[in-house]
């Protein structure tokens, strides 16, 4: 399914995919260790100002809680990435956090989670956990968040057009369909049909979709390419 996308951070990223949290709301999991409560708050976040907003927020959610501790990764190449301990001993919260993100493997032989902010509120339970202790709490935390936490792969699209008339568009959309085209848009014109498709960011797939649309339609459409947007696919 095609989502229209922010712009990435960087212009000149060398990734063409990266794993991130599915859009729509925050996701929430709370664990307990030796009577302390850790609740972990996962949000999708593209700026580091998205990322530090769920900190504010949730300080203001669970004033009463002795730590805030946090951890995000953004950008497509991964390039910003930031912790805090918040309170706690140094090394043992924000660091083994942002690990968790940074090592987890979203598929086999993959480690690209990206544009996600982890915060982890603590209620502390009485009993000491050591420096050990609480680095396994915080980073098990954030792992057992994200093996529950819906997951998407976005892609880095070719977004192109072709304009036909209104008769054969809805054929030309689901042949696209049937050839395994994403369809971005379509846009109905006084005149034709505007149909946008979003092909891999690379010149032989846009060549083999050039190609294509010159097939289906005997010659008589063309592609034309018109910038690139970031696309929410199924996380395979």
């Amino acid at each position: 399914m095609f989502k229209p996308a922010e712009p990435p951070q960087d212009g000149d990223s060398r990734a063409r995919t990266y794993t991130t949290l599915a859009a729509g709301r925050d996701f929430r999991h709370e664990l307990e260790v030796k009577r302390s409560r850790f609740i972990t708050v996962l949000r999708r976040a593209g700026t580091e100002d998205e990322a530090r907003d769920l900190v504010a927020g949730l300080r203001r959610e669970f004033h009463d809680a002795r730590h805030h501790c946090s951890a995000f990764v953004l950008g497509p190449d991964r390039t910003i990435q930031r912790s805090s301990d918040d309170g706690e001993p140094a090394g043992t919260a924000g660091i083994p956090m942002l690990e968790a993100l940074l090592k987890r493997e979203t598929v086999p032989g993959a480690t690209d989670l990206s544009d996600v902010s982890a915060v982890v509120v603590r209620y502390f339970g009485g009993v000491l956990l050591g420096a050990g202790g609480l680095v396994r709490a915080y980073s098990e935390s954030v792992s057992a968040a994200l093996d529950r936490a819906p997951l998407v792969r976005r892609s880095r699209r070719r977004i192109c057009y072709t304009a036909v008339p209104h008769a054969v568009a809805g054929r030309l959309e689901n042949d696209l369909r049937a050839a395994g085209m994403v369809m971005a848009d379509t846009t109905y014109q006084d005149r034709d049909t505007m149909l946008r498709v979003a092909v891999p960011d690379d010149a032989a797939a846009l060549a083999a979709a050039r190609d294509r649309v010159l097939q289906l339609t005997a010659g008589s459409a063309s592609l034309t390419p018109d910038g690139t947007e970031w696309v929410d696919e199924p996380l395979a």
